[in-house]
């Protein structure tokens, strides 16, 4: 009897190829989307309501079923209270591995057993694979780097891995584009959703006021010597190593160095070296290819989702948890909110929360 799995379909064209791929693999597929959110001004993008619509035309030209799971509730409190959080706090959150966590692999993995399912699948380009000489199930990269998108991936658990299938990762993006119009999938050539999901404008600051009815308080922008420079707007608004947009003119390139919450203060730089760090610290950290990091371990770290991967030690950090990070080379504007990736050759040995950085010119 065939393997009964249940296919994330967002209506684009990745996890279209994903479902066409594994029924041709002899699966019996289902599909599935994620209503996620309802706001009208925000009905664009990743699971707005025309996504839902292409995602249940393509099932019906693939023969498979097509089901909506509303996730309204949880993606609000798992996903957008704590992206308006993170950012009133002067942090920079990445709201798509929360969503990542929390729904497409955490509430959706119970639907699965709930349902009956064997397996579930999405469109992600990574690869997933169980390695018997250590007995766990691993998360690696993608062949095409380009594409590659472990990063956001790297709070999986060992129970979700073992129920996953990642259809994508050994192809490139024209490649799976290709299949799309050999097939005749309708979404073939859908442009890609480049924007966070609820709030495809990119306008976080009138995304902020209407999720919270007011604006962010005004504060100062400070020196690195302390000297008040100037007003700035609410520190939800700026994010570290931003030069553009910040509202004040200086008579030089002038970036954001750091956000202090408690005095409500963003420092600003007129040296763009002064935005490198050379060591941080991540808290929430996620192990997937080892069970724990009981001493130091030379990896490969990325800082951002299109960063490049940087050598780097990682150690255990003061507090459970948590882990020290010292790179090799100094690493530009490493966000607090942020994930920051670990890697060993292809496998993702885990991640977490970007909690403070260490200056490495003081």
């Amino acid at each position: 009897m065939a393997e009964k799995i249940m296919v994330g379909m967002s209506g684009g064209v990745d996890s279209s190829v994903a479902a066409f791929l594994l029924k041709e693999q002899g699966y019996e597929v289902t599909g599935v989307t994620f209503k996620l959110w309802d706001d009208p001004q925000a009905d664009s993008g990743c699971c707005s309501a025309d996504d839902v619509r292409d995602a249940a035309y393509v099932c019906q030209q693939l023969g498979i079923p097509h089901y909506v799971l509303n996730y309204k509730e949880l993606f609000r409190q798992e996903v957008v209270a704590p992206f308006v959080a993170e950012y009133l706090r002067g942090r920079t959150p990445n709201p798509c591995i929360n969503c990542n966590r929390a729904i497409k692999f955490g509430a959706f993995a119970h639907k699965l057993r709930e349902l009956g399912f064997d397996r579930m699948a999405t469109g992600h380009y990574a690869r997933c694979g169980y390695n018997a000489a250590t007995g766990r199930w691993e998360l690696l990269r993608a062949v095409h780097p380009a594409k590659d998108q472990s990063y956001v991936l790297y709070n999986l658990t060992q129970p979700q891995l073992e129920l996953l299938r990642l259809p994508l990762g050994d192809y490139s993006k024209e490649e799976i584009r290709a299949i799309a119009e050999k097939n005749g999938l309708v979404v073939a050539r859908k442009p890609d959703s480049q924007d966070i999901c609820f709030i495809p404008d990119g306008d976080y600051g009138a995304f902020l006021r209407r999720y919270t009815g007011s604006e962010p308080p005004p504060g100062n922008f400070i020196a690195e010597d302390g000297t008040v420079l100037g007003r700035h707007k609410g520190i939800a608004r700026y994010t570290v190593g931003q030069r553009k947009g910040l509202g004040i003119s200086l008579g030089c390139h002038a970036y954001v160095k750091r956000i202090d919450p408690r005095c409500n203060t963003v420092e600003l730089t007129t040296e763009e070296s002064h935005l490198f760090c050379r060591s941080l610290t991540a808290e929430q950290v996620n192990w997937i290819a080892v069970d724990e990091l009981t001493g130091p371990l030379t990896v490969e770290a990325k800082i951002r989702y299109a960063h490049p991967l940087s050598p780097a030690v990682i150690s255990p950090g003061k507090t459970p948890g948590s882990v020290r990070v010292e790179f090799e080379t100094a690493q530009r504007a490493p966000a607090p909110g942020q994930a920051v990736v670990f890697y060993r050759g292809e496998t993702v040995v885990g991640g977490g929360t970007i909690t403070n950085t260490e200056d490495s010119l003081c």
